[in-house]
């Protein structure tokens, strides 16, 4: 018996469970919950990626899961269960008839408040690292012996041609090599490729100033963390680098320079036929599983004013604007008061433009070393590191938390962050700055999460925009553009030599849509999201962001995108879902009734 109070408690409450799970008593199990306690799942129990919210909608997902996971071994991970506030709380280990586990739990008053449980690995199919890893060699003298590099190279000719990958892999960016490298390590043939040249591209053909907003604890990739002597915030073509060695390292099979031009499953064979153009080349793949990892956005969002082909100066969309320089001593307008739109202001702003930055609607700003104190820091930081939070509990800590209970958890924080940075806000709002912190006031995690949009990480711009060295038309819409410059709703007109449509992107299904018919992509339906019933996120509640890393109602056809830190946790997740798929293992997939918590 441990002598930590806290991993007593959780360890006692884990003895219950199992007991409840073998006895198949499913409802006695859910009464060890709080009434509307939260059972989160990644796939362990459900194959898929769920969360039930009561005990009913507990009892009735291991009414359904239970039997057939047989999950026993629970066990508390010694050394890190704690207590406050009455909650005892630490991670969790456990078997199932497939696989292994682990997750996290959280006590209060005997009952559980949350309970997370993931898979971790398939018995029998690991990783081969550490002790398991390959020899990649026999010793001793073998005549005909092929080397490994010629052996590569046989197999890299070879796929796509002889050799059909088990799953295509859609989208180059760190979202599909994390996924490759995830696969590549299960022993599953998938094939990543990309519209651009090399890996890290798409980073490198975006505006010179750009550096990622996240800090690079939150950015490492699966398996290979960036250099403990890294910056805090990676510029961006030192990640696109990163990227284009880590597929080296991980020894991906990448195809740049390709082009999908269409892929559609074949309801006979349950392959997917799959067309490509590849150094002037067509080719036909079949592959039995396509992930579509084109991030979490679709196609630059343009819009499309009267008059915009009579300007005489320079037009783009934010994507597409890669240099600054040039513009020294010109007129800039940036439409759009997000992300991209602050970045490239400050950096026109830099390189001695006059910028004016017209925004519409409102947006919410937080200061990045904000967000280092009162969010990121708490899990991805050299601070966490100290006290012991690897990377690993990292986001098994922010799987952990349901996202139902984020809006009650971060809208206090919003409140404290707003006391703190009330100088930057008031001087916004002086100049005619629209600000939010989310519809509900929740904040920045709750509205990308819901919309994937509407923000702004401030990294000095906001001080530009204060003091107006940034200009600001605000409140208003653009109701033409003249040959020389841009015409507002409130009859204002602003001369200028470039507009940049900082203007966002419109929702992954376009791609779908694009590369498989508006069939597929009706029947997948909404991607992204949780239900939340705010703008950009129509309801019903699902709980869980739609479509993402899990089955969708296309077989076959899966979804992988997010941030750094979602493509790296949520990419092993993905991978074992196909791991399985592979091995032909009786996936039998939970859908709640009426969908996740």
């Amino acid at each position: 018996m441990s002598d930590n109070p806290a991993e007593a408690v959780l360890a006692g409450w884990l003895s219950q469970l199992e007991a409840k799970l073998a006895a198949r008593d499913w409802s006695g199990a859910s009464t060890l919950f709080e009434p509307d306690g939260y059972w989160r799942d990644l796939v362990a129990f459900t194959w898929s990626i769920v969360t039930v919210q009561g005990q009913g909608s507990i009892a009735t997902m291991l009414a359904s899961c239970g039997e057939r996971t047989a999950a026993t071994a629970w066990q508390v991970e010694p050394g890190a269960a704690t207590t406050s506030e009455g909650i005892a709380e630490g991670f969790i280990t456990f078997e199932t008839s497939t696989g292994r586990g682990r997750g996290h739990l959280r006590i209060k008053d005997g009952r559980a408040r949350t309970v997370l449980t993931t898979l971790q690995a398939i018995k029998g199919h690991e990783e081969k690292r550490g002790p398991n890893r390959e020899r990649g060699t026999t010793h001793g003298a073998i005549r005909g012996r092929i080397a490994w590099g010629e052996a590569r190279a046989e197999e890299r000719a070879a796929l796509g041609r002889t050799q059909q990958p088990f799953c295509l892999i859609i989208g180059g960016g760190q979202g599909g090599i994390a996924l490759g490298a995830r696969l590549k390590r299960l022993g599953v043939p998938a094939l990543v490729v990309d519209r651009l040249a090399k890996p890290g591209d798409t980073w490198r053909s975006r505006y010179q100033s750009l550096c990622l907003h996240d800090p690079v604890w939150y950015d490492h990739l699966p398996y290979l963390p960036f250099p403990d002597h890294w910056p805090v915030f990676i510029p961006k073509d030192r990640m696109g680098d990163w990227l284009e060695a880590y597929v080296q390292i991980m020894d991906i099979d990448y195809w740049g320079s390709t082009t999908v031009t269409s892929a559609r499953p074949d309801p006979q064979s349950g392959n997917w036929t799959v067309t490509l153009e590849r150094a002037g080349e067509t080719l036909t793949l079949h592959p039995q599983h396509v992930v579509l990892a084109t991030g979490m956005s679709g196609f630059p969002n343009v819009p499309h004013f009267p008059g915009q082909e009579s300007f005489k100066g320079t037009q783009t969309h934010s994507s597409a604007h890669h240099a600054s320089k040039p513009y020294e001593g010109k007129r800039c307008v940036i439409i759009g008061a997000n992300n991209s739109a602050h970045d490239i202001a400050a950096d026109l702003w830099e390189h001695g433009a006059s910028v004016t930055m017209v925004q519409r609607s409102s947006t919410l700003v937080v200061r990045s070393s904000t967000l280092m104190e009162k969010s990121w820091g708490r899990l991805f930081s050299e601070e966490a590191l100290a006290k012991g939070i690897t990377t690993d509990k990292a986001d098994l800590l922010h799987a952990s938390v349901p996202y139902a209970m984020l809006p009650a958890i971060q809208k206090p924080i919003y409140e404290e962050i707003a006391e703190r940075d009330r100088d930057l806000y008031n001087r916004l709002r002086a100049v005619g700055f629209m600000l939010d912190f989310g519809e509900d006031g929740t904040g920045l995690g709750l509205k990308y999460l819901r919309r994937g949009s509407g923000y702004y990480i401030d990294v000095g711009a906001c001080d530009l925009v204060a003091s107006s060295e940034i200009a600001l038309k605000s409140g208003v819409d653009v109701t033409h553009i003249t040959p020389d410059g841009v015409s507002l709703s409130d009859g204002s007109h602003l001369p200028c030599d470039l507009i940049v449509y900082a203007t966002g992107y419109g929702p992954m299904n376009q791609w779908i849509g694009a590369l498989m018919g508006e069939d597929i992509e009706a029947r997948v339906g909404k991607v992204w999201g949780l239900g939340s019933d705010t703008t950009h996120d129509p309801g019903p509640w699902e709980g869980e962001l739609r479509n993402m890393w899990k089955p969708t109602a296309q077989d076959g056809l899966w979804l992988h995108g997010g941030n750094l830190q979602q493509s790296r946790h949520y990419s092993l997740y993905l991978a074992l879902q196909l791991k399985a798929r592979q091995l032909s293992l009786p996936v039998a997939v939970y859908q709640p009734p009426g969908g996740s918590a």
